[in-house]
């Protein structure tokens, strides 16, 4: 029994060390902090953790929670409480004044809400609407530009152009291309086809041959780019956390071609939903040691992603911080 007694006192302090370890209040963690407009959850989580992306466990959120979470509005008041064995927040709701013990209270779901987001919007609304990868032939029956109105062989906003149509009543179009494969550095598998994103138009005379408007264009648009429907919309509706499962990936591609990442850039890593990938996940990327003096060197993390869109075999990852910038092929794994 004296046994045990010891053995589960030992089990008990094992499992509260283990719980300390994984979260790690900030030396100035603030009793109170009021949300003001333009935070982020990530900016919230860091003023009270070490590891912003433990934010669920502070909040004791379970997994359904992080996919689909509540809202944080400005004016709410985020409560450290030290009482209990572990610390946790609370939230004091700006109009009612009720404490809410587990989590922020559901309201709001798409990314212009004025609930606040889990990342900046700023870094990646231009990216969230576009298609990112599809599968080899996937816009070869999309409706394509023709011409231009004046034959002109090179397009860009406020110009006038020809287009077929899908008979899909759609009057707002983004306009892309099919790019480069994106291949599985050591399997050599190909995981999709990045889209390449033109720009934007809108029908003005329907019908097939259907006219249609250039109404922004980030380069210059040409015959037999495809026209894919632009009223699709968005989720932005995720928690930061870590992976369920362990990661071991690598950075594949970066947003617009770069050869390195730095804060808030795009980066394509090789895991995607197959792999157990979910938007929010945060992983670190370490850049290869490489050797010196027939001398094997560690690996060294520089800096932190977060998933925000997953596809089949890939994902779509944001630099959240870096001590140097984030190049192909680095590591990506669990922080």
């Amino acid at each position: 029994m004296h046994k045990f007694t010891i053995s589960l006192l030992l089990a008990s302090l094992i499992s509260l060390s283990s719980y300390a370890d994984e979260l790690r209040l900030q030396d100035n963690a603030p009793t109170r902090y009021t949300v003001v407009k333009g935070d982020t959850l990530w900016d919230i989580s860091g003023r009270f953790l070490k590891d912003p992306w433990k934010w669920p466990q502070i909040w004791r959120m379970n997994k359904a929670e992080i996919k689909n979470p509540h809202w944080i509005y400005p004016g709410d008041v985020v409560v450290l409480d030290r009482s209990g064995a572990h610390p946790r927040l609370s939230l004091i709701k700006s109009a009612s004044g009720h404490t809410v013990k587990l989590s922020p209270r559901i309201r709001g779901t798409a990314i212009d809400d004025t609930g606040i987001p889990p990342i900046p919007a700023s870094a990646i609304n231009a990216f969230i609407s576009q298609p990112f990868v599809m599968e080899k032939g996937a816009l070869d029956k999309a409706p394509r530009v023709l011409s231009a109105e004046e034959d002109r062989m090179e397009l860009g906003a406020g110009d006038h152009a020809y287009a077929t149509n899908d008979n899909t009543n759609t009057t707002n179009w983004k306009i892309l291309r099919p790019g480069k494969a994106l291949i599985d550095p050591d399997s050599k598998e190909v995981l999709g086809y990045e889209v390449e994103y033109l720009g934007e138009a809108r029908t003005v005379v329907p019908g097939d041959p259907q006219r249609v408007l250039i109404t922004a264009a980030s380069q210059e648009i040409e015959a037999n780019d495809r026209l894919k429907s632009a009223d699709e919309n968005y989720s932005f509706r995720y928690v930061p956390h870590a992976p369920s499962q362990p990661v071991n990936g690598k950075v594949i591609s970066a947003y617009g071609g770069l050869a390195e990442a730095g804060q808030y850039a795009t980066v394509v890593i090789n895991k995607g939903a197959r792999d157990g990938m979910e938007e929010g996940d945060v992983l670190a990327v370490y850049r290869n040691g490489g050797k010196a003096d027939g001398i094997t060197l560690p690996d060294s993390r520089s800096g932190l992603i977060m998933v925000y869109r997953v596809f089949d075999k890939v994902s779509y990852a944001l630099v959240m911080q870096t001590t140097r910038p984030v190049n192909l092929l680095d590591f990506v794994r669990n922080p």
